[in-house]
């Protein structure tokens, strides 16, 4: 048997303290599937003191990140500090110079600078691996640049923040108002310490762009990922849009278009018996459609200890084999920056208006969705919320981004509104 694999962590959080039990608990079943040992010699993490629920005696600690890094006892630095720069960039920087090969599930860390890591990388014929960054437990990262390495890939999608899916579907069993909901996920410990990163959608707009650089063999460019997070959707979005037969998800998008890179991550409506609209709590979903394979549908937990040190592992048995892939499916110096493009495929659209209760309205709402060349699917008027109001529900036929624009834009100029619009778009899928 080959000599053993040595692995260096950073990082002693959820993610590393499983990697540890898993390294720990499948020591030979590792060996036998990779040929060789595969052992951890340094760690490191804030506070030593803590109690972690696990044996690391046997592991030499250092007393920062960087010191493991270059430690001359580790092949493969495993980065679960986190954050988009610091020392999570500065010790894998440094471990790739020292000659070692990293792994990493710092989607924030890759979404901002994953195109000078991987020139970095592949320019010192070391890897830098990453599935854990991208939907916890699926292995979307493999099945993209290995598995369907032989299809053109015409879109991905997909539900990537378990805490917002968790949000969305709880308000819909409870019948809890948003606000109710996400006090309920913080208390729970689902929300990150920065809340807005969910709900705001920011840490599934790190994840798309990820995949849309290896989809698209694109450079990394979160910065053109249109966001929008959750915190408007309400609960009578959530019934109404289940009486059109609709689910909201936070939906990411990306697609390459004649005009340049579509790419986008915002509460959308989905079909109800559809795979996405099926999924419920935490779990996480992937969308692929490539030109030979048709649609893949890949689904599985998003986050937590087991799954996402799962992924970890993947990587490192990918590294112990011997396997070198570009980091992301293509050399890093072949990938092109893409045209950002604002989304401009047609879609049908929900709408929820409060109108004043007089007559008239709907007839000037229906003029300027006229005017905006928006035709009307289906609508639906229903009973008062107050004495001077009326809420009413529109579905249109597909229409453009410009033309919805358009159109709430108008609205509130006829005078009949009690309320701001919601717009929401209804995905295909």
């Amino acid at each position: 048997m080959s000599s053993s694999l040595r692995l260096g962590i950073a990082g002693l959080g959820t993610v590393g303290i499983g990697v540890v039990k898993i390294v720990q608990k499948h020591a030979d079943l590792l060996a036998r599937r990779t040929g060789r040992p595969v052992s951890i010699t340094a760690i490191c993490a804030r506070d030593k003191m803590k109690n972690r629920d696990a044996d690391l005696s046997a592991y030499r600690w250092e007393d920062n990140a960087m010191a493991v890094a270059t430690a001359d006892d580790v092949d493969v630095f495993i980065e679960l500090v986190g954050g988009d720069s610091g020392i999570a960039k500065d010790s894998i920087e440094a471990a790739l110079r020292s000659g070692k090969d990293v792994v990493t599930a710092n989607k924030a860390l890759l979404a901002v600078h994953g195109q000078a890591l991987a020139e970095l990388a592949e320019g010192l014929g070391r890897t830098l691996r990453f599935e854990a960054a991208v939907a916890g437990g699926i292995p979307v990262i493999k099945a993209m640049t290995e598995s369907l390495a032989g299809n053109e890939i015409r879109r991905v999608m997909g539900v990537m923040n378990g805490t917002c899916n968790y949000i969305l579907t709880r308000m819909e069993s409870a019948g809890l108002p948003y606000e109710a909901v996400f006090e309920e996920a913080r208390q729970l410990g689902y929300l990150e310490a920065d809340p807005t990163l969910d709900v705001g959608g920011i840490d599934a707009g790190h994840k798309l762009s990820i995949l849309s650089s290896i989809a698209f063999g694109t450079q990394v460019n979160f910065d053109a990922v249109e966001i929008e997070g959750i915190e408007r959707v309400s609960i009578d979005d959530i019934r109404r849009a289940a009486d059109m037969g609709y689910k909201i998800k936070l939906l990411g998008v990306a697609q390459m278009t004649p005009r340049g890179l579509e790419q986008r991550m915002s509460p959308c409506l989905v079909p109800a018996d559809s795979p996405l609209g099926q999924l419920m709590g935490g779990t996480n979903m992937v969308v692929v459609e490539g030109d030979s394979v048709g649609q893949i549908v890949l689904r599985g937990a998003g986050a937590g200890e087991g799954p996402t040190a799962s992924a970890v592992l993947s990587d490192i048995v990918e590294i112990a084999r011997g396997v070198r892939l570009p980091v992301f499916g293509q050399p890093a110096a072949s990938l092109k920056a893409a045209q950002p493009a604002r989304t401009a495929v047609p879609a049908a659209y929900y709408l929820r208006l409060e109108l004043q209760d007089k007559p008239g309205a709907l007839a000037k709402v229906a003029t300027v969705l006229g005017d905006a060349g928006i035709s009307i699917d289906r609508m639906r008027q229903y009973g008062q919320h107050s004495p001077d109001s009326v809420p009413v529900l529109v579905v249109t036929h597909k229409t453009t981004p410009e033309a919805i624009d358009f159109a709430i834009e108008a609205l509130p100029r006829t005078g009949v509104l009690a309320g701001d619009p919601v717009e929401l778009r209804i995905e295909e899928v």
